[in-house]
This record gives structure tokens, C-alpha cells and sequence, in this order.
């Protein structure tokens, strides 16, 4: 059907297969996918979803399942290399991915870049202020140094209320909404009002 019309399943093969894996009825798989039943208000209703969204919803779903594999698969590793002896010391490696923009950036990049700032900001915060700030304690000799390095602002409008993941879970339970009305949304919470927010610049050549 078009895409903005309700989707539904041109055959079940696929989804039986898939269902049998995760040990579900295969009828519940499809219902979950073309009329998943989310929560309005205190009730719960079933909203149909046309072809993009089931294919939004089929990628989430998969996301959410690895997820779900990997920390299973750490924990059993984790249960399987424990030992009980005491443990006096602790070395621990954390591997972060860099800062990272491409031409098309989606959800995963914001997220993968949300945390690097917040990682980045536990960083410049115990290495530059609370740092700074021992050295007052002891007495030091110290003028105080802004290394222009804070990033809370940034974090703020990703995370805070109405901030930017707050006004996409919002967008993500109204039954009409597209990216559009969530630009628009940004547009009118933060344009011109965050210094940390502003339109994209069009790329060399378009308009």
C-alpha cells in the first residue's frame, strides 16, 4: 500500500521464522509490528502504523535485541571468569569512539556523540575544576584558569526536559507526527534561544 496508508503484511514466512527464535507466537510478532499498543494519557490503545514506521519499527526492535544478546553474552562471560579469591587490585580499560559527523547523521550518531560529550565532561571537570580546586584547599598559590572546555550547556539541551530526547519520546507516541513536526517542535523550543542550537548551514552548491 502507500506509505502513508496502514501497513500490512504481504506474508507471514519471514516473521515465522523470527518468531520461533525469540519463542513467540508469530500472530503476536505481526500485531506488535503493524499495530503496536503503546500508552495515551492512562490507557493503552493500538495505533496503526504505515510502511516506514514498520520498518522503523523493525530496526529498533533489532537494535533492542542485540542489545539485550551483547550484555547477556558479557554477563555470562563475566560469571564464567569470576573467581572468589579477595581482589585487592582493579585495572580497568574504557575504549571510547571518537567524535564522529558524517553527511547523514541519525539517531545512533547522536547518541553515540551525546555520550562522549558526557564522557568528556566528566573528563574536563575532575582534570581542570575539581583539580583547580585542590590546590586552593592546600593552600596553593593558583589563579584561577578557564580552559573553556564546559560542556554542560550542550548536555543540557540534549538531555533536560523539553531538550532534544525529551521532545522525540513526545513525538514518538503522537500517531501523526513525522520529522517534520519534530524539527518544528526544536525549531520553537530552541532556535534563537539556546546558544548551543542552530539550523543547519545547506551544503556548498544547494540551495
Amino acid at each position: 500500500r502507500p506509505r502513508e496508508e496502514q501497513a500490512e503484511a504481504e506474508g507471514t514466512e519471514e516473521c515465522e521464522k523470527v518468531a520461533h527464535l525469540l519463542g513467540i507466537e508469530a500472530a503476536e510478532l505481526i500485531k506488535g509490528l503493524l499495530k503496536p499498543r503503546i500508552k495515551v494519557g492512562n490507557e493503552y490503545v493500538n495505533k496503526g502504523q504505515n510502511k516506514d514506521q514498520v520498518l522503523n519499527s523493525i530496526g529498533a526492535l533489532s537494535k533492542s535485541i542485540y542489545s539485550r544478546m551483547f550484555n547477556w553474552l558479557v554477563e555470562r562471560v563475566n560469571v564464567t571468569l569470576d573467581v572468589k579469591a579477595k581482589r585487592q587490585y582493579f585495572i580497568g580499560v574504557l575504549d571510547i569512539a571518537g567524535f564522529e559527523i558524517f553527511e547523514y547523521n541519525g539517531f545512533e550518531q547522536l547518541c553515540i556523540n551525546y555520550t562522549n560529550e558526557r564522557l568528556q565532561q566528566f573528563f574536563n571537570h575532575h582534570m581542570f575544576v575539581l583539580e583547580q580546586e585542590e590546590y586552593k584547599k592546600e593552600g596553593i598559590q593558583w589563579e584561577f584558569i578557564d580552559f573553556g572546555m564546559d560542556l554542560q550547556a550542550c548536555i543540557d539541551l540534549i538531555e533536560k526536559p523539553m531538550g532534544i530526547l525529551s521532545i522525540l519520546e513526545e513525538e514518538c507516541i503522537v500517531p501523526k507526527a513525522t520529522d517534520k513536526t519534530f524539527v518544528e517542535k526544536l525549531y520553537n523550543n530552541h532556535l534563537g534561544k539556546h546558544p548551543q542550537f542552530g539550523k543547519p548551514k545547506p551544503s556548498k552548491g544547494k540551495a
